[in-house]
């Protein structure tokens, strides 16, 4: 069954009569088509897909889940989504309360004329649950990156940079044929390993930690994985915060199944960390949902309230930053079953020292 008709049946014990898609994640799930620019309107019956001069052709020949009509200035989204909603006796609506901002909330209430119900819920509880074919997609994206990775490790030495680094990695993505990367490559050395979301810089790749975050899309999904390697043999210290990061990491996997609030995997993860003295240093969350977007629901993390579906895709990443010295940050993909998971990363989990 396609998505749409999924969506349909969703909308089938709603108050409202049809769901309103402007967001452009939201639009891929649905259609499969990619675009910067369109509206998606879905009805408990039928669907539609407006969308303007540089994509039409394209959706045309890829969407066969929707009609597909072009939008133009004189014939706009809202108009064409207005008569439909008319034609159909169409009195409220469900629309992405967590992507439209107010001044566009306000602005299809007034050009619609129906009542705006908060619906967006309805799609993130879809898009938590991948499918065979899904899962199949997202390991296809991550054996890109991951060879990806491996080929780019051959080019580290003391004249590259992180930010040399970081395109090496993009345009071997490519090569290996990636449709893009999902997120700018995290790539920080030495002291700048300690900060999780680091900017890769004009500085040379030293001494220290090396910590690369990296991940690609193939089609509709993307992949994120981290690896911390060292330059040079490690002192005790480090060799102790990495492994209670991997033994965070394993906890963590361990615990993970379907049922369980995303909050108990981090607590396993935690727990590990806490013992070893390190709790303060570990600011982030243990993970995210992972799909169409790089961070999407669900999430395991401290506060949480999030239930872990069976079919769910999620990081496992926790991390240890001491500011000003160096960090470590581990992760994989797993996918959550009745029993526990999946890991879908096939890189290796040891310390690469190089």
């Amino acid at each position: 069954m396609d998505r749409i008709e999924i969506i349909k049946q969703a909308l089938s014990d709603r108050e409202y009569g049809a769901l309103l898609i402007t967001s452009p994640p939201n639009r891929l799930f649905a259609t499969g088509f990619p675009s910067s620019a369109g509206v998606l309107l879905v009805t408990k019956g039928d669907a539609w897909l407006y969308t303007d001069t540089r994509y039409i052709e394209a959706a045309k020949d890829a969407v066969r889940n929707a009609h597909v009509l072009l939008a133009t200035n004189e014939d706009t989204y809202a108009a064409q989504v207005k008569a439909v909603l008319d034609e159909n006796g169409i009195t409220s609506v469900g629309f992405e309360d967590k992507s439209v901002t107010y001044s566009g909330y306000l602005e299809w209430s007034e050009k619609l004329e129906v009542e705006l119900t908060p619906a967006q819920d309805l799609i993130i509880g879809l898009r938590m649950v991948k499918t065979n074919d899904d899962l199949e997609n997202m390991k296809k994206a991550q054996r890109i990156a991951e060879k990806s990775f491996e080929e780019i490790l051959q080019l580290i030495d003391k004249d590259i940079t992180e930010k040399q680094l970081a395109a090496e990695l993009v345009h071997h993505f490519m090569r290996n044929g990636a449709d893009d990367k999902s997120f700018d490559p995290i790539v920080v050395s030495g002291t700048r390993s300690s900060m999780p979301h680091g900017v890769p810089g004009n500085d040379k790749i030293g001494p220290g930690f090396l910590t690369i975050d990296f991940g690609v899309r193939l089609g509709a999904w993307c992949s994120d994985t981290t690896r911390t390697l060292c330059i040079g043999n490690p002192d005790d210290e480090m060799v102790r915060v990495y492994d209670t990061v991997l033994s965070a990491q394993q906890a963590g996997i361990k615990r993970a199944r379907a049922g369980l609030p995303g909050s108990d995997v981090d607590a396993a993860a935690r727990a590990v960390i806490e013992d070893a003295g390190y709790g303060e240093y570990f600011g982030h969350g243990f993970g995210h949902g992972l799909g169409i977007e790089v961070h999407e629901a669900p999430t395991a993390s401290k506060s949480s309230e999030d239930i872990l579906p069976k079919g769910a895709v999620i990081s496992a990443e926790p991390g240890i930053y001491l500011p000003g010295r160096f960090g470590v940050r581990i992760e994989d993909v797993i996918y959550i079953t009745e029993k526990g998971s999946e890991n879908i990363t096939n890189l290796p989990t040891r310390l690469i020292v190089l």
